[in-house]
């Protein structure tokens, strides 16, 4: 069994590579047939498709009462999806960025991780346990109301023009996408469940893999499709998907199981862990509004800062 757990990880990752290729082609056809800019197909479609995974793990695990797998979902993945994606990802291709995105869409992300961090970080205002109730859980989606009608005004307001040549018809266009869609999200669920197993096999500890092969898994699709796109100078794509993910995460991953059954709290994660949520979605806004692009330098600091983030996490 160990032996065929390797061998479809190993075919599992090859999959989801090519999957995010197609993806991102055949997004990029749907922009130009629709004459949508590429930042709201990366804020709506890319982004909210790829939380899937987080999705279906927020709602089992606050269901069954374990409230430090949802909040080590969330947390872990909207710094990875920044510190590791965006920092790989930059150091790839140094990611250039619209004025439209740096007076809007980094600001949002910016005020809704605050706001996050305020909510849930209740040892910050009083001696408690952090926790989060359902009354939070209902600002979460607020923010997320807000964030909806942003999208909307983008799409009513931009219309971009592209050429009339794309690789897809609009039908198909849609159609590959979905099924692009499904084999990202199967594909990643076979690398968290494969990966798991061999750790397990191998007797490597429960927590290396809740805080690397589970966080690190569900964000698969995120970075195959943030790299791809980056590589293929849509950049639109590759910041817009991590952007929407991490909005998405936050918002919905946590705020609507926690409006529909209730408070969690949990000792497991502090001031420390909330800090480099923070700090991450703070370097993207410095980072990005500096000089409208994110450079191999900018890259490798986020890189170093996840690495040592980690090293803390095993030390503590």
């Amino acid at each position: 069994m160990l032996i065929l757990n390797i061998g479809i990880l190993l075919l599992s990752l090859f999959l989801i590579i090519k999957f995010s290729d197609i993806f991102v082609d055949a997004s990029t056809s749907i922009a130009e047939s629709f004459k949508i800019p590429k930042m709201v197909i990366a804020l709506t479609v890319a982004a909210f498709s790829t939380c899937a995974p987080e999705l279906a793990i927020s709602f089992n695990s606050i269901a069954s009462g374990n409230a430090d797998m949802t909040l080590a979902n969330v947390i872990g993945s909207s710094i990875i999806n920044i510190l590791l994606i965006i920092g790989v990802s930059a150091i790839i291709s140094p990611i250039k960025l619209k004025e439209r995105t740096i007076r809007k869409e980094l600001p949002l992300l910016l005020l809704i991780t605050t706001g996050f961090f305020f909510l849930l970080n209740d040892s910050f205002l009083k001696n408690t346990g952090n926790s989060l109730s359902r009354a939070d859980g209902a600002v979460l989606i607020v923010f997320f109301v807000i964030f909806c009608i942003y999208i909307f005004s983008i799409t009513r307001k931009h219309k971009e023009d592209y050429s009339n040549e794309t690789e897809y018809t609009k039908k198909q266009s849609i159609i590959v996408v979905i099924a692009a869609i499904i084999g990202i999200i199967v594909t990643s669920d076979l690398i968290v469940d494969s990966a798991v197993f061999i750790a397990e096999s191998l007797s490597i500890s429960q927590k290396f893999i809740s805080m690397t092969i589970i966080v690190i898994g569900t964000s698969l699709p995120e970075l195959t499709i943030t790299i791809s796109s980056a590589k293929k100078g849509e950049f639109d794509m590759a910041i817009g998907n991590i952007i929407g993910t991490n909005i998405f995460n936050i918002c919905v991953v946590l705020g609507l199981p926690i409006t529909i059954f209730g408070t969690v709290s949990s000792n497991a994660f502090g001031l420390i862990d909330l800090m480099i949520v923070l700090l991450a979605a703070l370097l993207l806004f410095i980072f990005g509004t500096s000089d409208k692009k994110l450079t191999r330098r900018e890259g490798v600091v986020m890189l170093l800062i996840v690495i040592v983030y980690y090293l803390y996490l095993f030390i503590m």
